[in-house]
């Protein structure tokens, strides 16, 4: 094993700018989690008047264990809010419930991008463990057609990333118009929601661009091999 300083000159911006995503994400959740709507419906009621409001039928919505671990999950047809969101009357909670249901409206609706994103889940799998893998055993022994192999399956690791960028902002824009639609959020209460929304997607930004660097790190590790 040996270090290579290339790896640093990839690494370290993509790295810096998740870590810096993630404390912004956080900040902006505590910070709006502490100011409540003046409706003062929970995160579960948002989800439960949107979808019922829309005429969504078959959805659950439930606690799920943990912290911003909010979710959609389609197979099992449930709104999944995490109990700081299930249960609080933050702008917070309105501003995520919205958007978990903004998944469900894209799911109702064939959103192709989510169907593209579903598809590409086994291949991410399969892609995050065998790529890096078959990138190493072939510089290893000098095997630089098995290595870019591994190039390819890492590559589905990337697109997922970047097919997860217009599913996640296209449920935010869903959920920002829902909840004044609905007049769940009032007044400069949206402001409130957008910022979280906001701070939410640029994680997102942050995974893909972290990943693409890790997918250029490989490239420019086989073709000084080659």
């Amino acid at each position: 094993m040996f270090f290579d300083p290339i790896y640093l000159v990839f690494m370290v911006p993509g790295l810096l700018l998740t870590l810096w995503a993630q404390s912004q994400v956080k900040g902006t959740y505590r910070r709006y989690s502490e100011i409540n709507s003046r409706m003062g419906m929970t995160g579960a009621q948002v989800a439960q008047t949107i979808l019922s409001k829309m005429g969504v039928q078959g959805v659950r919505v439930e606690p799920v264990a943990g912290e911003l671990t909010d979710h959609y999950d389609p197979g099992a047809k449930a709104v999944r809010l995490s109990q700081g969101i299930y249960n609080s009357t933050s702008l917070a909670a309105a501003a995520v419930a919205a958007h978990e249901c903004g998944h469900v409206l894209q799911d109702v609706q064939g959103y192709k991008f989510m169907n593209v994103r579903a598809t590409l889940v086994p291949a991410v799998n399969l892609g995050s463990r065998l790529g890096p893998m078959l990138i190493m055993a072939g510089l290893i022994f000098n095997f630089l057609g098995l290595a870019w192999l591994g190039v390819i399956f890492f590559a589905a690791v990337l697109l997922f990333h970047v097919v997860t960028l217009p599913v996640e902002f296209d449920a935010s824009h869903r959920a920002l118009r829902l909840i004044d639609d609905l007049g769940i959020l009032q007044g400069e209460e949206h402001q409130g929601a957008q910022a979280v929304l906001r701070a939410a997607a640029f994680t997102y930004v942050a995974t893909a661009f972290y990943a693409l660097l890790n997918l250029l790190y490989y490239i420019s590790l086989i073709n000084r091999r080659s």
